[in-house]
């Protein structure tokens, strides 16, 4: 097994990219062990407080934002960070080279049951005639990162990455402190019988989706002539974290339930960085309309469709779109 700083050499990482990503992983560390302890740290539940999104905050979640915060923008490799828990973007070193998107607990609704989390980061080139100030620096499509991964706070605390060379998977050695390599270019089985979507929301869905899923539910008696099998995490590190160890399809459509916001995820530090991960394991990434990666971004929030997973499971979805 091979140490992080090696691996990402091998794969042509320039070296203040190397320092960014040790730098987040630092952070990531240290909010693996504040989840570890949060039980016995008293920090449990959620706060008085909404994020951005509406969303009532959970403690943990406030705490990992904080720590991921500082501990980046203290590095000095980067121009400014955006936040699901912050209402804009936040200026860091004007001269930094890099802009950096997270989420930094994703999944918190499973905090209280000891469920599966995770923090996932997107890196972009900061765009140098633009003040670290700017929250316009965000407004550049997936296809331009230069780094995406998350980590899995689970029995092991995982870290999936690619810099564009592969997926690979990481382990945390608690022995030194360090992640090591365990699997390098993962790769997604081009078919699958397992789908992950969250059912209560069926009666909101479009068309398309709504006989999409009916096809898969209907089983081998169905169209598709095949037993399909549903897992769902509620956690999107959790269930693309199954999809890429053993294929399947994720997806978080459109829905009308509020028809001011009909998705559900968000673009820059949820959707683009999955995609990457995905699209660099042989995935497909995608919105019923096309690429996720191609979309250019309008706001730090965004919120986008997602269809992603197994090649051909999911150009078997789109077709219902046709």
């Amino acid at each position: 097994m091979q140490r992080l700083a090696p691996a990402l050499r091998d794969d042509h990482v320039p070296l203040d990219l190397i320092s960014l990503i040790k730098t987040i992983l630092a952070a990531t560390k240290e909010i693996s062990f504040r989840v570890s302890q949060a039980q016995l740290g008293g920090l449990m539940g959620s706060t008085l407080d909404e994020n951005i999104q509406g969303e009532i905050q959970k403690k943990l979640d406030v705490v990992a934002n904080e720590l991921f915060k500082d501990i980046v923008l203290e590095s000095g490799f980067v121009k400014a960070i955006s936040s699901e828990e912050e209402d804009t973007s936040v200026p860091g070193d004007p001269t930094g080279k890099y802009i950096v998107s997270f989420d930094p607990l994703d999944g918190s609704s499973n905090i209280d049951i000891n469920s599966l989390i995770g923090t996932i980061f997107s890196i972009h080139l900061a765009n140098p005639d633009l003040a670290a100030d700017d929250p316009a620096q965000f407004k550049q499509a997936g296809n331009k990162q230069v780094c995406a991964g998350y980590v899995l706070y689970g029995p092991s605390t995982m870290l999936v990455m690619t810099t564009g060379k592969g997926t690979h998977f990481y382990v945390l050695d608690r022995t030194h402190g360090g992640y090591l390599l365990v699997e390098r270019n993962v790769k997604v089985p081009v078919d699958t019988r397992e789908f992950a979507i969250n059912m209560s929301n069926q009666r909101f869905w479009e068309e398309p989706m709504q006989n999409y899923i009916s096809d898969l539910v209907a089983g081998e008696s169905g169209p598709r002539g095949e037993y399909f099998n549903m897992r769902w995490i509620a956690a999107m590190v959790g269930d693309i974290h199954r999809v890429l160890c053993r294929g399947g399809i994720f997806t978080y459509p459109a829905d009308n339930k509020n028809p001011e916001k009909p998705y559900k995820l968000r673009l820059m530090y949820e959707a683009n960085p999955m995609s990457y991960l995905i699209e660099q394991a042989g995935g497909l990434a995608m919105t019923s309309q096309g690429r996720i990666m191609d979309i250019e971004p309008t706001d730090i929030h965004q919120r986008v469709e997602v269809i992603m997973g197994s090649k051909n499971e999911v150009e078997k979805c789109l077709s219902y779109y046709k």
